[in-house]
């Protein structure tokens, strides 16, 4: 039996006034004794998503061959924009076209997919934590637009955990920034459960 309701009513156990350390791991185990093992497991098909050692052809083949839409289509995306980083990066460096770039299917036609421009156009930037935050920024929509109105799935969990994920990331190479972010995911959580309430006292 799935608890998606307790755990989404129950997610921020985090507050808006936060200024210290993040308690990430105890957020993630909260949510991680609450889930069924097979909820569990695309869980950590999702967090694995983020170990830079583990992003390699076989991650990628498991993660957009998965049952659930949300490993699917995050890291679909997560890869064209890592493709585009590299390609970027090829140009920028006068490297070999087609270098490091990770191909699943290698007979598909290649093709710019349908954000290419718009990380193209944060890539070209001049500041280097202003392209770090514009390309979480579009990681960020791209989660919203995933989860889109669900609130009590799956997905909308794996939803809140991505984004912490992000914020984690930037309390470590901007706090004020992680602090913004982590205010703006607790704002959105607290919307969510006004909807909630709402919806239970009609």
């Amino acid at each position: 039996m799935n608890n998606y309701e307790y755990i989404v009513a129950s997610l921020p156990v985090i507050t808006s006034d936060f200024r210290g350390d993040l308690d990430y791991n105890g957020v993630i185990g909260e949510i991680r004794s609450q889930l069924s093992k097979k909820d569990e497991e695309i869980l950590d098909i999702l967090l694995h998503g983020f170990d830079p050692e583990k992003l390699d052809r076989d991650f990628y083949l498991k993660a957009l061959a998965s049952k659930d839409a949300f490993i699917r289509e995050y890291f679909s995306y997560d890869l064209d924009v890592r493709n585009t980083r590299v390609e970027f990066l090829n140009k920028a460096l006068n490297r070999p076209e087609g270098l490091d770039i990770l191909v699943l299917d290698e007979e598909a036609e290649p093709g710019e997919f349908e954000g290419w421009k718009q990380v193209m156009s944060v890539l070209e930037g001049s500041d280097i934590l202003a392209r770090e935050r514009g390309l979480d920024d579009l990681m960020w929509a791209k989660i919203d637009e995933i989860v889109g109105l669900q609130v009590f799935t799956l997905d909308a969990i794996l939803g809140f955990a991505a984004k912490l994920q992000i914020i984690a990331r930037w309390l470590k190479l901007d706090p004020q920034t992680g602090r913004e972010l982590f205010k703006k995911l607790v704002d959105e959580i607290r919307n969510n459960k006004n909807t909630i309430d709402n919806e239970y006292n009609r």
